[in-house]
């Protein structure tokens, strides 16, 4: 599979980010999980090594790499902390990428290096209490006025948002009085008027920093305007079309990380005089994770390509998605049942992997709604 899809670089940076995951990242992992700590000592290690700004040109300060870079880190990343994938995830595809995409170069001068860099990290504010799936249901408020926007609103589940140096947001334009479209922005943190939630007690990615956003009267200068005015939606749109690949990719890492402690226990664990996986009833499940898990990195591999091919990849992008993180909660939940009562507890690891596992369902687009996608995507081409 990977031979079809990488260069010697992708081999080069897979084996350096391997061994930072093994021989560092794994160290803190336990400990990420039991306490909700955010992972930040891991973080300066992968800033160190250039990881928090894989796709990003050089000219600003990023590493020069492409989308298969960025989920080759993430899946290797993900296969042993899916909560310190997620905050580099999150950083990157959700956090930085709206700027390099559609901010000015000025924009792109004053904040990418520093987030390419890890100095400063990145937050992505799309949801509402009552804008999920229904994102366009958008009711935080920038009133335009003068040299300012006015901004009053709230945003939830704010990955990153409690250490981000910048958040990134949507909100409903409003000119006299008048609504002219979703808008993005730019906000610094430390803004008057802008307030960081408590840290939500999550079920799973307990190490990535989840948070409710409030903007009060909040006050930014009208060049924080992100992109086009009017189009902030769509701009999210596509940023989360490239996030789809991304949260694909820590699907296969938290798959993977599962069925290699799966595989490996079948191999040690011993019943009626000889070793589990000698059982059909073990053998045919590791067949059928190992399958999901090649499958779901010929989607997220493909998806990936096609976007470093300036290609369309909405369907592809959604099929990654939806198909990586359907196959980490199978495998993970699978690994679990090898490993038997062993599996349910903390000491061994695949329980944490399951509970990281159920977000890829719903973050990024449920799967409900990525089934919507790729439908629709389908129907349209339908020239019968």
């Amino acid at each position: 599979m990977e031979e079809k899809y990488f260069s010697e670089e992708h081999y080069l940076l897979r084996d350096m980010v391997k061994e930072l995951a093994n021989n560092d990242i794994a160290k803190l992992a336990h400990e990420i999980d039991e306490t909700g700590k955010y992972p930040m000592d891991s973080i300066k290690k992968m800033s160190e090594l250039g990881l928090m700004g894989i796709p990003w040109d050089e000219n600003y300060g990023g590493y020069g790499m492409d989308t298969l870079a960025l989920v080759i880190a993430i899946e290797e990343i993900g296969k042993i902390c899916p909560s310190t994938a997620a905050t580099m995830m999150a950083h990157t595809s959700l956090g930085t990428a709206p700027i390099y995409l559609f901010g000015t170069e000025e924009q792109k001068k004053k904040y990418i290096p520093k987030l390419a860099s890890g100095q400063m990290i990145g937050a992505f504010g799309l949801t509402e209490p009552n804008a999920g799936s229904d994102a366009g249901n958008t009711q935080t408020t920038a009133e335009f006025d003068g040299n300012k926007f006015i901004v009053n609103g709230q945003k939830v589940f704010c990955t990153n948002a409690g250490y981000a140096g910048i958040i990134i947001f949507t909100a409903k334009l409003i000119e006299n009085g008048e609504e002219k479209g979703v808008s993005a922005f730019i906000v610094e943190a430390g803004s008057e008027g802008l307030s960081i939630g408590k840290p939500e007690k999550k079920m799973g990615w307990r190490g990535s920093d989840t948070r409710s956003v409030y903007f009060n009267n909040m006050e930014i200068p009208k060049d924080n305007l992100l992109g086009k005015a009017h189009k902030g939606f769509k701009q999210f749109l596509k940023t989360l079309t490239g996030g789809r690949i991304t949260i694909g990719a820590l699907a296969l890492g938290t798959a993977g990380g599962a069925y290699e402690l799966a595989l490996k226990y079948s191999k040690e664990r011993e019943a009626f005089g000889k070793q589990i996986n000698h059982f059909q009833s073990i053998s045919f499940k590791l067949a059928e994770m190992a399958t999901r898990i090649e499958a779901s990195k010929h989607f997220v591999y493909h998806a990936a390509w096609r976007k470093d091919q300036d290609l369309d990849l909405i369907k592809e992008a959604a099929m990654a998605k939806l198909y990586s993180s359907e196959t980490a909660m199978y495998v993970t939940t699978e690994a679990i049942q090898v490993l038997g009562g062993y599996g349910y507890i903390k000491e061994y690891n695949v329980e944490r992997f399951f509970r990281d596992a159920k977000i890829l369902e719903i973050g990024e687009g449920t799967s409900e709604i990525q089934r919507i996608i790729i439908s629709r995507e389908i129907l349209k081409n339908i020239n019968i």
